[in-house]
């Protein structure tokens, strides 16, 4: 690992827009807006990270964001040691929160440290976040797609569209309407036959009641869901526990766990069968991994997840499934929704696979944006 030392935390914010509208029961947007930061060390070696913004789950802005990742970030990087290991504690102790700036850091000394080393983030990742000797990392991570909230006929042309561009798993987003969400998730399964999976992802669009009901006459009706993410509010782990408790289909947890406190919450209430990790949840690839192995420990099913981040933020994540593994594969289509990439080489698509380039770090050069 890296001995070099932080010289420069650099912060920049970029706006790309995306080629169809993002739609699910806490929001709606036409771009992704996030981040850029690069971290530089007194070898001249620099990596990338982002932070996007997240109103509606984190609460971090790109204000906000920027102002942590110039203030009290870099005061206590700058001169210190650019090893992710050892820059946690002093990156995770220096702000309350803002998870955004410290996964955007945490991803960029990651990033950093791998094209030190000169291998792609993977396989740095396996060699320093697993456990014991660890495969070479499969660069290929194969992700689901969200199909956006939306009316029972735009969701089935939507799905038709989607497995014909290859998708084999889609994630229908509920949670707008109770009453007819079962309408829009049978439209679905008509679109695309018995051959596809359906995960549901509510956003915290139902109460406890109401998503026992939903999936209960989702399971009657024989539609085939394999999972139904976080039915309830964020805080509610009791009536998170409560569906689970009433319900045949698994029950994850995605803006129910945050931190590691979170997790032990779940795991005594028996509140959920899997969880959805996300580094801008938990603030970056190390506590990530970190959840990700309490999560196994405890006998529950992990995903990774993103928000709506760029290739930048999503290739970290992607990354993160290739070094490390999970047993429901990768919530990793953020990127995929974006009109073309704002950077200079990086992760890609092809089809349902997200490509993690076979480059040094996550082989991002630069910025493609006008003016950059």
């Amino acid at each position: 690992m890296s001995s070099s030392r932080v010289v420069e935390v650099r912060a920049a914010a970029v706006s790309a827009p995306l080629h169809t509208p993002f739609v699910t029961a806490v929001r709606r947007t036409t771009t992704v807006d996030t981040v850029v930061v690069t971290v530089t060390d007194d070898d001249g070696v620099t990596g990338w990270g982002e932070a996007p913004q997240a109103w509606r789950i984190t609460g971090d802005s790109l204000a906000g964001t920027t102002a942590c990742v110039e203030g009290p970030v870099r005061d206590a990087l700058v001169g210190g040691p650019a090893d992710p290991r050892e820059a946690w504690p002093r990156l995770d102790g220096c702000a309350t929160g803002n998870a955004g700036a410290k996964m955007a850091v945490d991803t960029a000394l990651h990033d950093l440290a791998a094209r030190r080393a000169g291998v792609p983030l993977a396989v740095h990742l396996a060699a320093h976040l697993g456990v014991g000797a660890a495969p070479a990392p499969d660069l290929r991570v194969p992700t689901d797609v969200t199909l956006a909230a939306g009316e029972p006929a735009a969701l089935a042309a939507a799905a038709r569209d989607r497995v014909a561009d290859g998708f084999t798993v889609l994630k229908v987003k509920v949670g707008t309407h109770a009453a007819t969400d079962v309408d829009r998730v049978r439209a679905v399964r008509a679109a695309v036959g018995d051959g596809v999976e359906l995960r549901l992802d509510a956003n915290q669009g139902w109460d406890a009641h109401s998503a026992v009901r939903v999936v209960r006459e989702l399971e009657d009706a024989g539609l085939g869901v394999t999972l139904v993410e976080q039915p309830v509010p964020a805080r509610d782990h009791l009536g998170l526990a409560h569906v689970r408790a009433h319900v045949d289909t698994p029950v994850m947890a995605d803006e129910s766990l945050v931190d590691l406190e979170d997790l032990v919450s779940l795991v005594r209430l028996g509140a959920c069968d899997a969880v959805n990790v996300k580094l801008a949840k938990c603030g970056g690839l190390t506590p990530a991994a970190a959840l990700l192995e309490v999560a196994a420990r405890h006998g529950l099913g992990t995903m990774v997840g993103s928000m709506m981040e760029s290739s930048l933020g999503v290739g970290a994540a992607g990354s993160l499934v290739a070094a490390l593994g999970t047993t429901w594969g990768a919530d990793l289509d953020a990127a995929w929704w974006a009109a073309s990439s704002p950077y200079v080489g990086g992760p890609s698509y092809q089809g349902p696979v997200l490509v993690l380039p076979d480059a040094p770090g996550l082989g991002v050069t630069g910025l493609a944006l006008p003016g950059s």
